[in-house]
């Protein structure tokens, strides 16, 4: 196993929040759930990652109940890590690093929720300190931020990881080329 599957943020937290109605993709548990089975078919380590913010008395405080993985994503496999950070990246408050040298992953799919920020940033840090990173854009959502559109987010974020930090794939480009 040298390839990983990093999920990112794909959980209710974000559905508890007003912003989930101007979600770029309501249904992005379906190219995860895609791109889970494709990674586990070709023998790819899978992590699940959750934002947690402990004693904030709000939808990622773990407290409130909803920090879980969506309803309708493919549940975790028995030795599939399910980590919980506090930074907006999937390095920093985790054992991700550390889980992915004990595997000897060279390279990494990430996906999930906040295209631009925690995903974005896993990807970054994931280039910084190594990895290939494979960025499956239509595996991620977003809402609009700032004055942008979530389609002109997602667009910006596809421009500056592309051929810096991350080469840049769809799930079916993945599944056609069986990865």
């Amino acid at each position: 196993m040298n390839r990983a599957l990093v999920v990112v943020d794909v959980q209710e937290s974000f559905r508890a929040r007003a912003e989930w109605a101007q979600i770029a993709n309501p249904k992005i548990a379906d190219p995860v759930n895609r791109l889970v089975r494709l990674a586990r078919a070709g023998g790819d380590l899978v992590v699940w990652v959750l934002h947690t913010e402990p004693g904030s008395q709000g939808v990622f405080d773990p407290e409130q109940g909803h920090v879980r993985l969506m309803e309708e994503l493919e549940r975790p496999l028995s030795g599939e890590p399910v980590l919980r950070k506090t930074s907006h990246n999937a390095f920093t408050t985790t054992n991700l690093q550390q889980l992915l040298t004990e595997a000897g992953v060279h390279e990494l799919m990430v996906c999930g929720i906040r295209t631009e920020q925690c995903v974005e940033t896993t990807a970054r840090v994931g280039s910084d300190l190594g990895y290939r990173v494979v960025f499956v854009t239509d595996a991620t959502t977003t809402n609009p931020v700032g004055g942008l559109t979530a389609d002109e987010i997602i667009e910006r974020t596809e421009a500056v990881l592309r051929d810096r930090f991350a080469r840049i794939a769809t799930v079916a480009e993945l599944e056609e080329s069986k990865m």
